[in-house]
């Protein structure tokens, strides 16, 4: 196994029209207005940017982002990160029941020094970390969500 890869996958429902959904997740320069542990997000051009990320662990990741794929019609936005992570994430939005569903898929490889050194008995915090990263954005998307309808 290798102890600094990570591969994470979380599906979020809402109560509103996937195209909704897909809108706010294609702006992620407003991630941190709405998700707490997104702290800040800057765009550098069209298709790249910078992001820092802090849930619940005393350490900001901090990552470079360039677009790989933003298909509104599929509802898929995707990017590839270097930095702090190196790897890639994918947002899947589509219509479940009366509202939506939003798949997070993400590979990264951890690149910052003190988590690669930790990540033997630091695995289970980390992923708990993320977890928590998680549930934050899906409560802090729903009242987004629910702002604009």
């Amino acid at each position: 196994m290798d102890w600094h890869r990570y591969r994470f996958r979380s599906l979020w429902t809402v109560d509103a029209a996937p195209a909704a959904v897909y809108a706010v997740l294609a702006v992620p320069e407003d991630y941190p207005a709405w998700w707490p542990q997104v702290r800040e997000v800057s765009r550098t051009d069209e298709g790249t940017g910078t992001a820092r990320f802090r849930s619940v662990l005393p350490y900001d990741l901090l990552v470079t982002m360039r677009e790989t794929r933003q298909d509104p019609a599929a509802g898929v936005l995707g990017i590839a990160m270097n930095g702090d992570l190196e790897g890639w994430a994918r947002w899947t939005v589509g219509a479940r029941g009366g509202g939506a569903h939003a798949l997070f898929e993400q590979e990264v490889e951890v690149r910052k020094p003190l988590m690669r050194a930790l990540a033997v008995p630091c695995r289970p915090l980390f992923l708990a970390n993320h977890a928590l990263m998680m549930r934050g954005g899906l409560r802090g998307l729903r009242r987004r969500l629910a702002d604009v309808v």
